[in-house]
């Protein structure tokens, strides 16, 4: 059992309980804690998130994207397939036209206004698909002529599907040409639209090129030595090393 003389003794030989012999030491080297280490290191797993988040196509992003445009891609066939086969009460119907680019050749022979509008609005009747099939589908890793191929050959098997539809319904009538300037139409906005979109999305939110964001000025700011470093500096000069206080011995 030691008593208050051997406490003395000990103060005055420099021993001091092992907390407190390991801490003065520690704040006199500058050493911090791991947590706080790992953290000026852009470790753990925040740091890891936050790293995988920059590129828009990485995996901390990717379900997001995936989720919003399957929620966008959803509703907008939910407004082509209402407006593609509610029945029209017309004293006529067009005749059916089995042979590709007939339509088309007859519309662009009468040159009218008439008839250029209603191929841009063929064109732009599934236009959308072309951004929103890639969205729904997210892999940054692949090549823009691979996207553009899937999305052309899904938006090509929409536009069949609601042609077949529309055979049953009153006051439609079957046209093959739709189906080309519905392919047309996806390959456009996915070949002029879906790049630029895809370019916003893999840049990071501390990108500088993005909504006035900070530039990097080529700077190692965020490497590990550098702010390792630069936290030891500020804990060795905030936390001055103490010594133990040494009673007098009575």
């Amino acid at each position: 059992m030691t008593g208050p003389r051997t406490r003395v003794r000990d103060r005055a030989r420099g021993l001091v309980p092992t907390r407190a012999r390991d801490l003065v030491p520690n704040r006199a080297r500058g050493l911090v804690p791991n947590r706080v280490r790992n953290r000026a290191r852009g470790r753990g797993v925040f740091a890891r998130v936050q790293r995988h988040g920059r590129g828009g196509g990485t995996a901390a992003s990717a379900p997001r994207i995936r989720v919003a445009g399957l929620v966008l891609l959803t509703a907008y066939l939910a407004v082509v397939g209402w407006l593609a086969l509610r029945p029209l009460p017309v004293p006529w119907v067009e005749p059916t036209n089995l042979q590709p680019l007939a339509t088309i050749r007859s519309e662009l022979d009468t040159g009218t206004l008439d008839a250029l509008y209603g191929l841009a609005r063929g064109l732009a009747r599934l236009a959308a698909l072309g951004v929103l099939l890639p969205l729904a589908s997210w892999r940054p890793e692949r090549t823009l002529a691979a996207v553009c191929a899937r999305t052309v050959g899904a938006g090509a098997l929409i536009s069949s599907a609601i042609l077949l539809l529309q055979s049953g319904v009153p006051g439609r009538s079957v046209n093959v040409d739709t189906v080309l300037l519905d392919s047309a139409g996806v390959a456009l906005a996915c070949l002029l639209v879906f790049p630029v979109v895809r370019a916003l999305l893999r840049r990071g939110p501390g990108d500088g090129t993005r909504w006035g964001g900070p530039r990097w000025d080529g700077s190692a700011h965020g490497s590990g030595a550098h702010d390792v470093l630069h936290l030891r500096d500020e804990t060795a000069g905030g936390v001055p090393p103490r010594a133990a206080r040494v009673g007098i011995a009575p």
